[in-house]
């Protein structure tokens, strides 16, 4: 139209040399022509102008976007990409557009403002099959409904005081390992993840992972989560190009596959031929969550599918497990960093807990200090630094900018709870500041710069079970043991984000006993 629009004003401009009209003619000509491109150029801009623009970011590469320029630590790296775009701003990571948010306004905007536009999951692909083709809390559709299960039956207040003789044996049992390596290096993750593992089984179906009465199925189980904890701690072109999907060039989907199959023969065993929730229940105190799950089954209370209740079980033996595990492993270097915060919290517990017994759940409420440890070590070094990332179910508009249906969104937790602006001296462990202002240790969900379990809809459904577990399993440790670092061992406080945020090298510490008369209780 452009074009054409031109071509009759150069027309009517040789008709006047050709025909020397006169000037009035040429200037109503002249103003038609201009009148006339400057109508067409209003009008082809305005889409451009009403449509925000996509955020700021690097110049991406053709076909892998800015995928050769990531570094390791992507919690870092966003930080770093945030003090030159701003808060929000965009990568191309192979064919995937993906947006970083790392301020509490914007975060508060996607978590909870617009949180059913961005309520969905943007999972990997070897996940998604981990999930049963989509069927756990995270991947699911249905994900409120199987949200409301867990909630009910396992993480509410009734059903977490109904299993506190169950983590009290598992923390117990714990303690015994502890006791029984006086003098050599325990490499404090694996011993945290064998412990809420263990509460995670006895949970599930009432098996023991530890001590003399070792359950087969739980090794099993054992083992299988191990697996699927490496298998997700790995990259995979599928993600970053979702068209390669199908061709699985990395193996991770069939990997996948291959350790559903496991799962599905270890969840077999557990189903004896003829069995109803009923009667597994027969000779037991409490229900287990399975034994709960089938009932619901039979009832029709849910619908639930088989699929659906495998994917619950996984859901919650992988959330319990790994993430408790690194935030006790934080909190000890920490504390071994700096003995002083140590000694304060030794002297807490000694002013609660008598030096010839063991800490119980019900000393918890008297343990401020020991609180505010944990909470300073989740906001220094949260297990999931980038949240779990979300896809927008339609186009919106944040702070001025197009955020695309079906792009990945990255919460920068990391940044958020290490921003100068916010907090004081931040990168210093400091659990102090929790005392000092009790709201900004809210992580509910409601405080928008601490988010260690997310916000919104899809806030963590597990923050009952690990505000029991974790204080109680890292005042034991306190209280009935001292540690020291092996010789000529340095404390490394680096870290590496693969499915979580770990140290870069695993704490190795050797326990002595603080109480010979306090162990006694643990056997």
């Amino acid at each position: 139209m452009l074009s054409k629009l031109i071509h009759n004003f150069v027309g009517l401009f040789f008709e006047f040399n050709e025909r020397t009209i006169t000037s009035s003619r040429v200037i109503q000509i002249l103003l038609a022509a201009t009148f006339a491109i400057s109508c067409y150029a209003w009008l082809i801009k305005k889409p451009t102008r009403s449509t925000p623009p996509l955020p700021p970011g690097p110049r991406p590469l053709p076909l892998v976007g800015n995928f050769l320029s990531l570094e390791p630590n992507l919690h870092h790296y966003f930080g770093k990409l945030s003090q030159i775009y701003g808060p929000i701003f965009k990568l191309h990571l192979g064919s995937k557009l993906c947006i970083v948010i790392g301020s509490p306004s914007l975060a508060k905007q996607v978590l909870k403002e617009h949180d059913v536009v961005f309520a969905n999951r943007d999972l990997p692909a070897a996940a998604s099959v981990l999930a049963y083709g989509g069927m756990s809390i995270a991947a699911s559709p249905e994900w409120p409904k199987l949200r409301q299960v867990l909630v009910r039956e396992t993480m509410s207040n009734t059903s977490i005081n109904a299993s506190s003789a169950i983590r009290r044996q598992a923390v117990l049992r714990s303690m015994k390992d502890v006791s029984g390596r006086v003098g050599s290096p325990i490499k404090l993750r694996e011993l945290m993840f064998l412990t809420f593992l263990d509460v995670a089984t006895r949970m599930l179906w009432g098996a023991s992972v530890r001590g003399e009465d070792w359950d087969p199925i739980a090794i099993q189980f054992r083992e299988l989560i191990e697996a699927m904890f490496q298998l997700l701690g790995s990259g995979g072109l599928s993600d970053l190009f979702p068209l390669l999907a199908r061709f699985d060039l990395q193996g991770h989907q069939s990997k996948a596959k291959k350790l559903t199959a496991r799962f599905d023969r270890i969840f077999e065993s557990l189903l004896r031929p003829g069995q109803t929730g009923q009667d597994r229940n027969e000779g037991k105190s409490s229900k287990d969550f399975l034994q709960t799950l089938l009932e619901l089954q039979q009832q029709g209370d849910y619908s639930l599918s088989t699929d659906q209740i495998k994917a619950m079980f996984l859901d919650m033996a992988i959330g319990s497990t790994d993430t408790t595990s690194i935030t006790v492993e934080w909190a000890m270097t920490e504390l071994l960093h700096k003995p002083e915060l140590m000694r304060k919290a030794r002297n807490e517990l000694e002013q609660v807990v008598a030096p010839d017994s063991v800490v119980e759940e019900f000393h918890l409420a008297r343990l401020p200090y020991l609180e505010a440890i944990v909470k300073e070590a989740l906001r220094l070094h949260p297990p999931a630094p980038l949240l779990i990332t979300r896809r927008p179910s339609a186009t919106s508009n944040l702070s001025g900018y197009t955020i695309p249906k079906g792009s990945t969104i990255f919460i920068n937790a990391w940044a958020i709870q290490t921003n100068p602006e916010v907090w004081e001296n931040p990168q210093d462990f400091r659990p102090d500041r929790f005392l000092e202002d009790v709201k900004i240790g809210d992580f509910q969900g409601n405080n928008f710069n601490y988010l260690p379990f997310g916000s919104g809809r899809r806030v963590c459904p597990g923050i009952p079970l690990a505000e029991k577990i974790v204080p109680h399993v890292l005042a034991n440790l306190l209280h009935l043991f001292e540690w020291s670092l092996p010789e000529e061992t340095k404390l490394d406080l680096s870290d590496k984000l693969l499915m979580a945020l770990k140290k870069s090298e695993p704490l190795a510490v050797i326990p002595t006993p603080r109480s010979l008369s306090a162990l006694e209780h643990c056997n």
